[in-house]
């Protein structure tokens, strides 16, 4: 199961975040999970929001530099340890991670990462039965 990541390019330039989350929330598109990794000139948003489809095509037609990824979401207790734990099951497998972003509500949490090898990600996930999160189980937490 893979969870489609929203992802923008933007010019590290005041203001420029805030209007395209505006242009997200114009549209009702809901933000449930967002990371920025940035230079001095330019960032990149990397997002889970509830219609990654429609977010993508208005951030296009606005004129945004935008995709659309497919990410693992992985669901673990929220207590200490636990990404830790799920994360040596990858590295156990020798799965690189390129990216990882990761969220907590109440008594659960979710990692969401981008691996080198999706595929086998997954399937190592599944070996050792640890749940994996679809984009609406996201919107759900």
């Amino acid at each position: 199961m893979l969870v489609k990541q929203l992802s923008i390019f933007l010019e590290n330039k005041s203001g420029r975040l805030a209007e395209a989350l505006g242009t997200l929330g114009e549209e009702s598109i809901n933000i449930k999970a967002l990371t920025i990794a940035d230079t001095a000139e330019f960032g990149i948003v990397r997002m889970i929001v509830s219609d990654p489809e429609k977010g993508y095509r208005i951030l296009q037609q606005k004129g945004f530099s935008a995709n659309l990824v497919d990410v693992i979401s992985i669901a673990t207790p929220s207590e200490c340890g636990s990404f830790a734990r799920a994360l040596k099951i990858l590295s156990d497998e020798g799965i690189s991670i390129e990216y990882i972003y990761a969220f907590s509500v109440g008594d659960k949490a979710a990692i969401i990462l981008r691996t080198e090898d999706t595929d086998r990600a997954v399937e190592s996930i599944g070996r050792h039965n640890m749940e994996l999160l679809g984009g609406s189980q996201i919107s759900d937490f």
